[in-house]
């Protein structure tokens, strides 16, 4: 039988190594303790400022307010352009967990067209997903109410209130006021060129054209700041800190909505322009084109169809035909060539040709027709003014020459910008030999001269700048400057521009403008004038020229009929005027487009915008001051 001996257990050296294992695991726990309070400093005390940055990001949003634009008014203080405000549907597309589905259901719930569905996809291909993007532009109250009663079920969605441009009376100052329309890459652009990128963050409009594009400084301000708490919905719980914006200024204008109405009424369908401006200071009391259009349907964001059909129609209604129409000035700028030949010495008040009703180059077969087939017969400078007789214009203008025409006429602003507190005008044509040398590769032949002499052939205006060409007649060669800017209004103070005026036309003798002005009132006031019988009962007395300008030439042995002619290449009808006679203060001119003649088709709307403005100038003065 064998015996199993048990052995003797060595405590000594269990203990030892109990030890040992403890002290490893000691020193784990250590190590471990030591990983955790250094992470634990590098949380706390280390990265404490950025951690609570990032923190703060996700509860605190730093919005950008945008100020207000400021309004613009006319010179009655009737409200022109306003900020009227409106609801849009925004999503920041990082805030949202299923965004095409949520897309899908609202455009369920709020009837979201297809070009607002293509238009929330190419903005969101293009912008940041942190970025707020716009879904919707014009909510109405029963849409804000929806959305409003759901908005739980869309995370990241939210509705904005904010104030959008309005033109309260549509077509009626488009081509005055011009609109405001959405930032695009060209507008970016310039931003960034000025280095105005930090004035415009938060704005999504910018002035486009007229006066919101010529003033955009002065309307648009500056914007403010605010910090706001949000929940993880993106949802605002409470503002923080706000820094106001400074809103833009207002703006008053010289334009007075009654005329400018009635000028709107009196073009009726019509294409053409008519303009009203004050000839002791150059203040433009109405500035109308027509046909016009509706400048909120850019505000609010026109449909690609719309624009096309605006841009491709014959009428060519986006066209300010007031500063960019080129129009033959015709028989309007006689009585500058009057002046020209008498300061020249090549006519005097006693001058008489004999008129058979043409007349013919020296030298040449070729006949000038005069508008009038049997002619005028003897007829002077009075004479050739009033009856608007080509024949007398014909010689003067070849003796004077093209050298000296030229010249002469760019004194009055031909071939010029007017000065007018718009960007959209163009300067026309003003031809000299040079000029017709450049464009045709051509020398200047003495038929141009006769042309021009009448105010034909290569010479066009605009009707701004026959409008002040007419106010620098009035005032004897004084240069008005056009501008329908009045006053800058601000909580601190109004500023009113003053402009400068200077004497640009110098005769040796002031009995020339007589003649010239004399004979213009003769226009309106004598039986022989082309205008007596619209102005010849007036309570006012008037100063005027008629003008009758070809669009296609007439061959010489042709009889112009506009029944046989298409309407767009019958004469355009142009009337230029100024009253009172003795003390010049307003200035008309209305240009016709294919209407015919302009003393009997342009004239008779002048005088009633004449009728109109001195019937105000009566009530105004009649009308007690308040608390008298």
């Amino acid at each position: 039988m064998k015996i199993k001996r048990n052995s003797i257990r060595n405590h000594s050296a269990e203990s030892a190594l109990f030890m040992r294992r403890t002290i490893v695991v000691f020193l784990g726990i250590l190590f471990t303790v030591g990983i955790l309070i250094t992470n634990l400093y590098y949380l706390q005390i280390n990265s404490f400022n950025t951690y609570k940055t990032r923190s703060n990001a996700n509860r605190i949003s730093v919005q950008t307010v945008p100020p207000n634009r400021g309004l613009i008014y006319d010179r009655n203080g009737v409200i022109l352009a306003e900020n009227r405000p409106v609801y849009s549907l925004q999503v920041i597309p990082n805030k949202t967990k299923h965004l095409q589905d949520d897309i899908e259901r609202l455009a369920s719930l709020l009837s979201l067209t297809e070009d607002e569905l293509s238009d929330f996809k190419s903005k969101s291909r293009y912008s940041r997903s942190f970025k707020a993007i716009t879904i919707r532009d014009q909510l109405t109250p029963e849409e804000v109410a929806k959305f409003t009663v759901n908005q739980h079920l869309y995370r990241g969605f939210s509705i904005q209130a904010n104030l959008k441009r309005y033109y309260p009376f549509g077509n009626a100052f488009t081509h005055v006021l011009g609109y405001i329309a959405k930032i695009n890459s060209r507008d970016l652009e310039k931003i960034e060129e000025r280095g105005e990128r930090v004035r415009y963050q938060g704005t999504h409009y910018i002035g486009k054209l007229g006066i919101e594009r010529y003033y955009e400084d002065i309307l648009h301000g500056q914007p403010g700041q605010r910090q706001v708490e949000v929940d993880s919905w993106g949802k605002v719980i409470r503002t923080l800190s706000f820094t106001s914006p400074v809103p833009g200024k207002d703006i008053k204008l010289n334009i007075d909505i009654n005329l400018q109405l009635k000028a709107q009424e009196l073009l009726g369908d019509n294409r053409g322009s008519i303009i009203l401006m004050d000839a002791r200071n150059g203040a433009v009391l109405s500035l109308v084109s027509a046909p016009s259009y509706d400048p909120n349907l850019f505000v609010t964001g026109i449909s690609q169809k719309k624009y096309q059909e605006l841009l491709e129609s014959k009428d060519r209604p986006l066209i300010n035909r007031a500063t960019q129409g080129r129009y033959p000035p015709a028989s309007t700028i006689k009585p500058q060539m009057a002046l020209l030949a008498l300061d020249e010495k090549v006519i005097t008040e006693e001058t008489k040709i004999f008129d058979p009703g043409w007349w013919v180059v020296p030298n040449s077969k070729r006949r000038f027709r005069d508008w009038k087939r049997w002619g005028h017969g003897l007829v002077d400078v009075f004479h050739a003014i009033e009856q608007s007789c080509d024949t007398f214009f014909y010689d003067t203008s070849y003796k004077l020459g093209i050298d000296r025409i030229e010249p002469f006429m760019r004194l009055f602003g031909f071939g010029e910008y007017s000065g007018l507190d718009i960007a959209e005008e163009t300067k026309a044509i003003m031809p000299s030999r040079d000029w017709k040398r450049t464009r045709f590769n051509q020398p200047w032949y003495d038929g141009d001269t006769i042309s021009i002499g009448i105010g034909q052939g290569y010479w066009t205006v605009t009707p701004i700048q026959l409008t002040k060409a007419t106010a620098m007649l009035s005032k004897r060669g004084q240069n008005i400057k056009p501008h329908i800017l009045n006053s800058i209004i601000s909580a601190e103070e109004t500023i009113t521009p003053e402009y400068e005026v200077k004497q640009a036309v110098k005769l040796h003798s002031q009995r020339y403008w007589d003649v010239a002005l004399e004979a213009m009132q003769g226009v309106t006031s004598k039986r022989r004038g082309t205008a007596y019988r619209t102005f010849g009962d007036a309570p006012y007395t008037v100063a005027g020229k008629s003008g009758t300008a070809q669009v296609i030439n007439i061959k010489e042995d042709e009889v112009y009929d506009a029944d046989k002619i298409s309407e767009r290449h019958r004469d355009n009808a142009m009337f230029v005027a100024f009253a009172p006679f003795e003390s010049p203060e307003i200035v008309v001119t209305v240009v016709l487009e294919n209407a015919g003649g302009g003393s009997s088709n342009a004239a008779p709307i002048a005088r009633e915008l004449f009728d109109e403005y001195f019937k105000e100038k009566t009530l105004a003065a009649s009308t007690p001051e308040p608390g008298l």
